[in-house]
């Protein structure tokens, strides 16, 4: 059977995602745990608006996010260490007739990172899968186990063929120091039907900081459409992303796609806004989320949020772009497309 990787501007049955529980994406202090509430509610409502949405919950934090969540949005109820399903939770694919299938990979906390916990975030894919479908109790839903460690973040496709990799994630020794690029090639092809991978040498700086994911591909480029790549650039040399970007921009400009296609490159500013109370930002506009009819965009009351939403609106025609404010989630770690995890429409062939 053949699995491939669908597109997130292919068509959703619902998306998936997490509600912050205790830890280090709650916070420590009222005002903290309401700030990570109203952020992840807010994402969850803006979705909820264009398709289903449903939010797994720590059964310690059902009555708060019933507070937070609108009516639209369903919740169940599992246990959790953190709220980013994007890299718990499985990877959706169909096969050749249509039929749902999601890849259960090894979750290890960004490769056993020491602030981290996946006791129970490591579940949390298969939990997906059995309340997936159109049932929704995964009774048509084929479940395609990994033993590659890998996250939802650190992966970004075409759905025609191509994905995005990094370097310092799926040849991590923190995850997977054994494999070879040949391996993790081998690997993408057989969960996630690609063949074309294309490897870009690492991600952003903070990304790669102590508590980063040391280099999520969808905080760095996305594929909007076969052939065309949307890819982080910081304009500003005081910034270490300044270099990064432009060896990211390197790496794809040399690159054909799983069509022979030289990627027609789409440069995305990073945001004005260069630093926090913890230094460099990594904030960026790459890590959106396409949802049926929509695009969920990352804002940071920042000069150059217009521009980035006029560029994602163009890559996605005939969408909406809605902006929720990202600045407390990447204070946390990650983005919008982190935190959310589409499940595909079943395809009548």
């Amino acid at each position: 059977m053949t699995w491939r990787m669908p597109a997130e501007r292919e068509p959703h049955r619902r998306t998936w995602m997490a509600f912050p529980s205790q830890g280090y994406s709650l916070g420590d202090t009222a005002e903290e745990h309401h700030e990570a509430r109203s952020a992840w509610a807010a994402v969850a409502n803006a979705v909820s608006e264009f398709e289903p949405v449903v939010v797994v919950v720590d059964p310690a934090e059902v009555a708060a996010a019933k507070r937070y969540l609108g009516r639209a949005v369903d919740v169940l109820e599992a246990p959790l260490d953190d709220a980013w399903m994007r890299d718990m939770g499985p990877t959706f694919v169909l096969d050749d007739d249509g039929h749902v299938g999601g890849v259960d990979w090894v979750f290890n906390g960004w490769g056993a990172q020491e602030w981290a916990n996946w006791e129970h975030d490591q579940e949390i894919g298969r939990f997906v899968l059995a309340h997936s479908g159109s049932a929704g109790d995964g009774t048509d839903v084929t479940v395609i186990d990994s033993s590659m460690v890998n996250e939802g973040g650190g992966i970004q496709v075409d759905g025609a063929g191509t994905v995005l990799v990094t370097e310092t994630v799926q040849l991590d020794p923190g995850r997977n120091p054994d494999l070879t690029k040949e391996a993790v090639e081998a690997e993408l092809r057989r969960t996630i039907g690609v063949d074309r991978v294309i490897w870009l040498p690492r991600g952003l700086t903070r990304d790669s900081d102590l508590y980063g994911t040391r280099g999520h591909v969808d905080i760095c480029a996305a594929l909007p459409s076969p052939g065309t790549a949307l890819v982080h650039v910081q304009r500003d040399p005081g910034h270490p992303d300044h270099a990064v970007s432009q060896q990211l921009l390197s790496t794809l400009r040399d690159a054909h796609d799983a069509g022979g296609r030289q990627l027609d490159i789409i440069e995305v500013p990073a945001p004005k806004t260069l630093t926090d109370t913890g230094g460099f930002v990594d904030y960026s506009y790459l890590n959106h989320y396409v949802a049926n009819g929509a695009v969920i965009a990352c804002s940071f009351a920042d000069p150059h949020d217009a521009e980035a939403a006029e560029i994602l609106g163009a890559a996605y025609p005939g969408r909406q772009v809605v902006t929720v404010d990202a600045r407390p989630i990447f204070e946390r770690g990650g983005g919008i497309h982190c935190i959310t995890q589409n499940e595909p429409s079943a395809v009548s062939r």
